[in-house]
């Protein structure tokens, strides 16, 4: 059974940083390409991140360049966001989901699949 587990979220005052993790079981995740997505409350979910099956190829959304760094170990089957300076307009449900790699860099949330049930971080004094 294909499936993707997200762990690490959490209140953080600003400034502050979190790692979240993506499980990733049932299908090989060296094959495939992982993104990070997020949904604050009333807003639709959004792009945050991905990388390429090799971790060679990465993407950051604009308004998290600098401060978010994806990585990935294919042995252990994770993928791992880091965030650094947080701000409390990152405050979101943060998903990881999945998608056959390809050219597309728009993280148009209709190719991604296996969704995970989502981690919580709230950025808050």
């Amino acid at each position: 059974q294909v499936q993707l587990v997200e762990s690490g979220g959490g209140l953080v005052q600003p400034g502050g940083s979190l790692r979240l993790s993506c499980a990733a079981s049932g299908f090989n995740l060296g094959f495939w390409t992982i993104g990070w997505f997020r949904q604050a409350p009333g807003k639709e979910r959004e792009g945050v991140s991905y990388t390429s099956p090799h971790d060679d190829d990465k993407y950051y959304a604009d308004f998290v360049k600098g401060r978010f760094t994806i990585s990935r170990d294919n042995t252990k089957k994770m993928v791992y966001l880091q965030m650094d300076n947080l701000r409390p307009e990152d405050t979101a449900v943060y998903y990881c989901a999945r998608k056959w790699p390809d050219l597309d860099r728009s993280m148009i949330e209709g190719t991604w699949g296996s969704w995970g049930q989502g981690t919580q971080v709230t950025v808050s004094s």
